[in-house]
């Protein structure tokens, strides 16, 4: 009889191990942007395979703020490393991109920096489909951040049809993080240079599937902050004045200010649609209400309520209601903070030993952020495909303001709780 029950106990145990590590298999099948049980209806992806490629540019002769001094701007060529995801041809599951990240922030005087690994649903260097054109997206990450920083949506929209250039903004990676008033000039230069570029490209067979008359932009906390500039929110003089401060007196952001006679002529009428998540800046003066006005492209704000880097009623709720001369969404999601765009966290971060921010760079304290990257997928897919390809999605954008009272369409019933999306129409002259 205790040979039976030592049988049954080894047994027990062989049971759960082999339990464990099914769980444990299928947990690594998931990808960043796979689709949860309850993902809304446009979060799965398009029809699609996705192809991926690395490139670089350079912008000759901008300000190298870095070496600014008492008010004298020299000049530098700066390098902007991109990724790229493309509608291809279809290629084998075992040549899927295994994306090379970082934890940390530039490691010497920062955190050190962790090197891992991520699998996407991308091919690299995969064959383009061999017809049509699709609209372009160029994708801003926040400070500090990386181009593989929402691969989750990057990879997704180029399923459904899109030219996806995510930039490495340098100086405000994880790798070479530097001081922020680099960022706060070179942001919005750094897109509208990108977007030059993937639309004069030469001898480059990526030229003859874009679209260069629909094109959006999507950024991210301080890609946001550019994105809206670029979108035609000029800065104020307030910004001018606390980027002199910081630099020893450079007045190179002025260039950027609403009312600047050179900015309002940087509008570039193929921009489309304007996605910012998060966008930071305006608690911090960075917009005034007419500077908020030239924003003209039709906008989607992604936003937690209770924000704690940008702001939210003061901060981004502030910007959108604002920016009263385009037509503007604003989704939010309820007791989240500031990271409602980032893929979740890697599974490196969850090790023990870690700082607390390697994991809260990515995750949110009230939401899985699995959850909120389906969502994310569902409404700029609506939106984007809206203003970039004249399609009507109007069923999952037209919807109740509060997800609580009612289940919003194109969701999972009982699934799409505590959020809000707010929608206002341009302000009639």
């Amino acid at each position: 009889m205790k040979s039976f029950y030592l049988l049954k106990d080894k047994f027990c145990l062989l049971t759960i191990a082999i339990i464990c590590i099914s769980l444990e298999s299928n947990a690594q099948e998931f990808r960043y942007g796979d689709p949860l049980p309850d993902a809304p209806e446009l979060a799965k992806r398009g029809k699609y395979a996705v192809g991926v490629k690395t490139m670089e540019f350079t912008n000759n002769d901008q300000v190298n703020i870095l070496n600014s001094k008492d008010g004298k701007d020299p000049l530098y060529d700066r390098n902007l490393k991109v990724e790229v995801w493309y509608p291809s041809l279809p290629e084998k599951e075992s040549k899927a991109v295994v994306y090379e990240e970082v934890m940390g922030t530039r490691g010497d005087t920062l955190r050190p920096l962790i090197p891992f690994q991520f699998k996407g649903r991308a091919y690299r260097d995969a064959a383009l489909v061999n017809s049509g054109k699709f609209p372009l997206v160029v994708v801003s990450h926040g400070y500090v951040g990386s181009r593989y920083l929402m691969t989750y949506l990057t990879e997704n929209l180029a399923s459904k049809g899109y030219v996806v250039v995510a930039i490495d903004h340098t100086d405000s990676t994880f790798k070479d993080a530097n001081a922020f008033y680099s960022t706060l000039l070179n942001r919005a230069k750094d897109i509208r240079f990108i977007i030059q570029s993937m639309t004069h490209l030469k001898n480059n067979k990526l030229s003859t599937i874009i679209d260069s008359e629909n094109i959006g932009i999507i950024g991210y906390s301080m890609g946001g902050y550019g994105v809206l500039n670029v979108g035609g929110a000029g800065y104020s003089d307030g910004l001018t004045a606390f980027f002199g401060q910081m630099t020893g007196g450079s007045k190179a952001i002025a260039d950027l200010t609403a009312n600047n006679t050179e900015y309002q002529s940087m509008k570039d009428s193929r921009i489309k649609a304007v996605v910012a998540f998060a966008p930071w800046g305006m608690e911090r003066g960075v917009w005034d209400l007419e500077g908020l006005k030239g924003l003209t492209v039709p906008t989607f704000f992604v936003a937690g309520d209770q924000d704690d880097i940008s702001g939210y009623e003061k901060g981004i709720k502030a910007i959108y209601d604002g920016s009263i001369n385009t037509d503007r969404y604003l989704l939010t999601y309820k007791n989240a903070r500031h990271n409602v765009a980032p893929n979740p966290p890697p599974a490196e971060a969850l090790e023990p030993g870690h700082h607390i921010d390697e994991y809260y760079r990515y995750a949110e304290p009230s939401w899985d952020q699995r959850k909120i990257n389906n969502v994310n997928q569902h409404f700029v897919t609506a939106f984007l495909g809206t203003h970039l390809k004249g399609e009507d999605f109007s069923q999952y954008l037209d919807i109740p303001e509060n997800s609580n009272d009612q289940d919003w369409s194109g969701f999972v019933p009982r699934s799409s709780t505590g959020m809000q999306l707010l929608h206002e129409k341009k302000a009639s002259n």
